[in-house]
This record gives structure tokens, C-alpha cells and sequence, in this order.
């Protein structure tokens, strides 16, 4: 199978532009390495994309089982390489590393996930992403999404708004959209994991109009673009380096990232799980959306996990 590959000389072009519009003065540093950061990680893996490289699979505590390839790891290294020798007192939670407990002890966590949708990299549908994301007392303060495949870049720090770079473009400032009518408005939808209970939901919801895209980021920047305004993750095993870096990037473009009962998301727990689901929306419809859900998550028997 062939692929569409960016070229990775260009991927370079205009970070200083990208982040001289997208930070305050807080995190300048920290925004300009994790977005040089994203930007080599992307073109690093860009040869492999599609090349038919060795998929194997690996186990999660849960038994459920995921893709990973030489990619993923290749990526992994590189960021985390970077991470430490810029920040070596920042804890570091990346997907393919070990989990360092000490990050439990420590202010400010970088969260990692070198391919967001490793099945959209080795389906080569396009639909995955780099992404590094900043926690600070558990929260969410900084998030870079860059998508190598079609060299589309978002990045956020709090305070600072919400940022998309197109290919060979300049850097816009997002906003989300400000629909309240759900019969009106786009899910962003799983490419895969659909269950009968997701049919129930969108039935609920009353949606009409649905767009499928894999990778959570991939999908946040659906909503954060006006291409769609929600998106809802009935699973408990999105973990968090998939929701670090859109979350702050949804939030400075006006939307919310909550769990399936509007709980805000922590980031210092000792679970890697967003285990209570995820709900990400524009924001002005947030609380119909969790409001319509309350009754389906009991039809369900789901109730907050701790």
C-alpha cells in the first residue's frame, strides 16, 4: 500500500510563527519545544507510514488488547528524549513508556502520545496524530496536535486561545461553533468501536448528520474547526494522553472535555483511564448533551467510578 507522505522538509516551516500568535508569556518555552518536538517526531515516522513495517500487539491491564509499531516507539523516544534533557524536573506519563510513578509527586506532567490512532497510521487512512500535552497541578495548561499526514498543527496554552496551522499556511485562531440545537448539529464519530449503546446514544441525542474519523484528537479538531461540535466516548479506556493536549485546545476555542457525567478530567490520579468516558462538545451545549445522556447511563448501569 502506497501513501500520501508531507514532505518532512517543510515541516518545520513558520513554528516561530505558530507560537508567537498561540502562547502568553507563562509557557512560551514549553509551547516552542513541544511543537519543534511534534513537528520531528512527525516527520520521523512519515517514511514508515504505509510501508507495511511489523504491527504487533500489545496488552493492557484491562486485557484489552491495542496495535503498536516501530513508529509509536520511534516517536515515543524522541519526545521523551526531548522532554527530559528540556525539563528534566517535569514528571513525563507517555504511552509507550513505562509509567513513572513519581510523576504522582510532581506539579507539572507532560502527557505523550506519540501516535493518536496508531490504526489510522497503519491503515493509512490519515487519521492519526502526534500529540504532547502539559498538566499542571492536574490540569490541562498546554497541548500541541500536529497531524503529519496532512500537515495539520493545533496548539493551545491556557489563556493564550486556540490555534490551527494548515500546511503551507498561517496560523488561524479557532472558535467553536455556537449551535444548541442538536438536531442541527455533526457528531464526530469512531471510525471502529461501535456498539449498539452508541446507536442509542446518537438516538437519544437526536443527531442527523455524523462525521467518523478515528483518533481522539483528530476528532476534537473536527469540533474545534466548526466541522462538527460533539463528539461522545461511551468507553472506559481512552486513557490520558489521548484527552491532555485536545483539551486545552478545545477549551481555548470556547468548547468542553468532560467525562460522561460532566465531571471535569484530573490529571494526577494514579489511573491512566479516563474511565468515566468522555463527552467533548462547543461548549454552549454541553450541559443538554450530559443533561440527554443522565437517563441512558442508568439504562446502562453506568455510575461515576472512583
Amino acid at each position: 500500500m502506497f501513501c500520501l507522505v508531507c514532505p518532512s522538509d517543510d515541516f518545520d516551516v513558520k513554528v516561530e510563527s505558530v507560537n508567537d500568535r498561540s502562547k502568553p508569556n507563562t509557557f512560551a518555552r514549553e509551547l516552542d519545544v513541544a511543537t519543534r518536538a511534534a513537528l520531528a517526531a512527525g516527520a520521523a515516522i512519515m517514511p514508515l507510514y504505509g510501508s507495511g513495517g511489523a504491527v504487533e500487539s500489545k496488552l493492557h491491564p484491562d486485557d484489552h488488547a491495542e496495535p503498536v509499531t516501530a513508529a509509536d516507539r520511534l516517536a515515543n523516544q524522541m519526545i521523551v528524549d526531548t522532554l527530559r534533557a528540556e525539563f528534566p524536573a517535569d514528571g513525563i506519563l507517555a504511552e509507550e513508556s513505562d509509567d513513572e510513578t513519581d510523576r504522582l509527586g510532581k506539579d507539572r506532567v507532560w502527557m505523550v502520545d506519540p501516535i493518536d490512532g496508531t490504526s489510522g497510521f497503519i491503515d493509512c487512512n490519515g487519521d492519526f496524530a502526534v500529540q504532547i500535552g502539559l498538566t499542571v497541578a492536574g490540569q490541562s495548561v498546554l497541548g500541541v496536535v500536529f497531524q503529519p499526514a496532512t500537515g495539520v498543527m493545533f496548539s493551545a496554552v491556557t489563556g493564550g486561545g486556540s490555534w490551527v496551522w494548515h500546511h503551507g499556511g498561517e496560523p488561524l485562531r479557532t472558535l467553536v461553533s455556537t449551535s444548541t440545537d442538536l438536531h442541527q448539529m455533526r457528531l464526530a464519530a469512531s471510525r471502529a468501536h461501535r456498539s449498539p449503546r452508541m446507536n442509542r446514544v446518537v438516538q437519544q441525542l437526536g443527531i442527523r448528520e455524523e462525521v467518523q474519523r478515528g483518533s481522539v484528537g483528530v476528532k476534537v479538531g473536527l469540533i474545534v474547526e466548526r466541522e462538527c461540535d460533539l463528539y461522545v466516548h461511551l468507553s472506559p479506556r481512552t486513557k490520558l494522553w489521548d484527552t491532555c493536549a485536545p483539551e486545552v485546545i478545545l477549551r481555548e476555542a470556547g468548547g468542553r472535555l468532560t467525562d460522561l457525567f460532566g465531571k471535569p478530567l484530573r490529571y494526577d490520579g494514579e489511573h491512566i483511564q479516563n474511565r468515566n468516558g468522555l463527552v467533548a462538545t462547543n461548549g454552549v451545549s454541553h450541559e443538554i448533551v450530559i443533561r440527554r445522556l443522565s437517563p441512558l447511563l442508568i439504562e446502562f448501569g453506568r455510575g461515576p467510578a472512583d
